[in-house]
């Protein structure tokens, strides 16, 4: 892992400590919004429900945009521009302490911000890193990413309801310091900081199928537990304990991803697909069984089970597709975006019926037979997939060093 991420220069430093501090300050606010719209501002829980549903959808599925952008505009200037929007965001649910209706328009600017700063960041990190380099980059990114997470909703818990004001103009400033610092940033290695994208490519132009159809169904089946593992678990535990369980989570996504990236580079794509499908199929279906050591057990194996796919995804996108790095990784995240609304809607109806009948372990437990039954359907694509000019058989094995399909590595 060292021999992989060192050494590394002052920007990709800069970018990696930004990683964390990025999603800290988000996580000081974001996790809290539902009880902040609905006991602050007064408004009502369906409201709240919609609002939230919105902006996840755009947080993610924005991505496809940001991508594009930062293609048309170079990865620091989309980056900068992302982090403008995510600022001005905050800002307004600063303002809206005084001006309740603000709060929406500002908390759509913030997932407007982040959908666009995402891919071009990934990017950034690995562009001009050789093929087999790149795992423990973006694991490390997302090593960051989720430390920042976890320790967000900790720092500000006390204080979202007590001393709203103080917590959002803190963050704020944060993410004035963070945002001039992108500023001093130089332009990524080799790569224009601004460049036409050539006619005719859509946003989806060159989407590699195989890995935007398993992301999709990845963040799909991931969302039963991120979406409805609250209520769940606070019902037959507390919410401490929910913490805790989250915190276990984010901590196996930073130990562990790091430590087997260079592991899941070499898995072939078929056997990744296998070994994290199983993981989330066990972690749902002990899930069902209710008990602390059971949420424990099965937030771990889920866990375990998205380090695979999440990370193996991207890299066989980034592999498969001809287009820009950032573009690849936009489509990635609106594969993911699409998913996780899915999920909500169609994992909602699914656990209201199963509370309704009184047994909500069913609920886990149906989601569990989905990581068994759907699959097979991505494995048919696969083998349509592997007849076409791009897969080069990579299907039946690891990826191949410089396998880029012509392609500059990082570009």
């Amino acid at each position: 892992m060292r021999a992989a991420l060192f050494p590394l220069d002052g920007p990709l430093r800069f970018l990696l400590l930004s990683s964390f501090l990025i999603p800290l300050g988000s996580f000081m606010v974001l996790p809290f919004m539902s009880v902040f719209l609905h006991e602050r501002l007064g408004m009502g829980l369906a409201t709240v429900g919609v609002v939230l549903a919105v902006a996840s959808l755009v947080q993610f599925s924005g991505g496809v945009v940001g991508g594009a952008l930062a293609d048309r505009i170079g990865l620091r200037r989309a980056m900068l521009c992302a982090l403008l929007i995510r600022t001005a965001g905050f800002v307004g649910l600063l303002l809206a302490l005084r001006w309740p209706p603000l709060a929406i328009w500002a908390l759509m600017l913030t997932c407007c911000g982040a959908a666009l700063y995402l891919p071009a960041n990934k990017a950034y990190l690995v562009h001009g890193v050789e093929d087999e380099r790149r795992p423990a980059f973006l694991s490390a990114g997302n090593a960051a990413l989720n430390a920042g997470m976890a320790v967000g909703p900790l720092v500000a818990g006390p204080f979202v309801l007590s001393s709203p004001g103080w917590l959002f103009a803190s963050v704020t400033a944060l993410f004035v310091l963070v945002t001039a610092g992108h500023a001093r940033l130089p332009p990524a290695a080799g790569a224009p900081e601004s460049g036409a994208r050539p006619a005719g490519q859509g946003l989806l132009t060159g989407v590699a199928a195989l890995p935007f159809a398993a992301n999709m169904l990845a963040f799909y089946l991931y969302f039963h537990f991120q979406h409805f593992l609250a209520v769940y678990a606070v019902e037959r535990a507390s919410s401490t304990f929910y913490s805790l369980a989250l915190l276990l989570c984010f901590t196996l996504v930073i130990v562990v991803q790091p430590l087997a990236s260079d592991l899941i580079r070499r898995m072939p794509y078929a056997t990744a697909l296998a070994v994290g499908f199983t993981g989330l199929a066990a972690g749902l279906a002990v899930l069902s069984l209710g008990s602390r050591a059971a949420l424990l057990a099965g937030g771990a194996l889920i866990t375990l089970g998205d380090i695979v796919l999440f990370l193996k995804n991207d890299l066989e996108a980034l592999h498969r597709s001809p287009r820009s790095d950032a573009v690849v990784f936009g489509q990635q995240r609106l594969a993911a975006g699409l998913g996780a609304c899915a999920s909500g809607v169609l994992g909602g109806q699914v656990y209201d019926h199963t509370a309704q009948a009184g047994n909500t372990g069913w609920f886990w437990l149906l989601a569990a037979a989905q990581c068994v039954l759907l699959p097979p359907v991505l494995l048919a694509l696969r083998e349509r997939a592997g007849k076409t000019p791009h897969s080069h058989d990579d299907d039946e094995g690891a990826l191949r060093p410089h396998g880029t399909n012509g392609r500059v590595p990082g570009r």
